[in-house]
């Protein structure tokens, strides 16, 4: 079966809202991701894995590459310098590692038939919902994750995703 588009779909003045809230979780995804894989690969002896780093590496410069380039038809956009601080690559960091957390249990969970296994990946869920509140807020009030200006929220990813390309 083929697909048939309208000819409208180029002729939207922006991108829609969801699509750019999607976009940007990608962005800040890979960008934070690729920071960590350049700053490893020194340490990994394996040479296999090594390559692997490195072909991840290429790729993951690649797709930010291709979804910078959307940012401009985001709804709003506008552009800052960045600052060499860290901490908030640190805390985005930790950000993702307790949403992927969270997401990685409530699937464990639909998948858990034993329910003394059950209570404990409950309980570990929880408990990864309260880190992603406490890193989601250390975030936000520090202005490293304004999630109710989405200007700002698209402006920091692409200060992100540039930075992790020039490391």
């Amino acid at each position: 079966m083929t697909i048939v588009y309208s000819d409208q779909r180029n002729t939207q003045p922006h991108l829609a809202w969801h699509e750019t809230l999607e976009l940007h979780e990608l962005t800040a995804f890979q960008s934070n991701c690729l920071m960590a894989f350049k700053m490893n690969v020194p340490d990994i002896k394996d040479p296999t894995l090594r390559a692997l780093y490195a072909e991840t590496i290429d790729t993951v410069e690649n797709n930010l590459k291709e979804l910078i380039q959307y940012v401009p038809k985001a709804p709003t956009i506008a552009h800052r310098s960045s600052a060499d601080d860290l901490t908030g690559f640190y805390g985005g960091q930790l950000l993702i590692f307790a949403k992927t957390s969270v997401r990685n249990y409530a699937i464990a969970i639909t998948e858990t038939a034993t329910p003394q296994l059950r209570e404990t990946l409950t309980r570990q869920l929880n408990k990864a919902i309260e880190l992603h509140a406490k890193a989601f807020y250390f975030m936000y009030e520090r202005g490293f994750y304004p999630s109710y200006n989405l200007q700002k929220l698209l402006t920091n990813d692409v200060i992100l995703a540039k930075k992790a390309l020039s490391m």
